[in-house]
């Protein structure tokens, strides 16, 4: 079997693809400021693309905004939705009167079941 092994290159060292030929698209950059650290962020876009408004804060995770020129741009939140939690879905299908009564009756269940338990423990 040692005869039969692949000689020559080392497998994914290399590309055998040149870049011959190949033209690349027109790139542009543009800067982001964030909003809460200060940091400036460039990032590279295909020159037509369309670039985002805000961007996410590598350093902090807060909002970045797009430098235009001297201005930072704005971005309007007021037709964001918040997220709905998991208590704010359960509210949709259940009322508070009968959240309690499913907690006590899986209390009640929980407290018996160590009851039980322990009842095997001492006999």
């Amino acid at each position: 079997m040692a005869d039969r092994s692949l000689r020559g290159i080392r497998l994914g060292a290399q590309s055998l693809q040149s870049e011959d030929g190949v033209v690349f698209h027109d790139r542009a950059q543009h800067t982001y400021v964030c909003s809460t650290c200060g940091r400036e962020t460039v990032l590279t876009f295909a020159a037509d693309a369309e670039v985002p408004d805000a961007w996410e804060c590598r350093t902090c995770g807060a909002e970045a905004l797009l430098r235009v020129g001297d201005n930072i741009a704005t971005v309007d939140h007021s037709g964001d939705k918040a997220a709905r939690t998991h208590w704010d879905m359960l509210l949709e299908r259940r009322t508070l009167p009968e959240l309690e009564e499913l907690l006590e009756e899986r209390l009640a269940f929980v407290r018996a079941r160590r009851g039980a338990g322990n009842e095997k423990l001492s006999a």
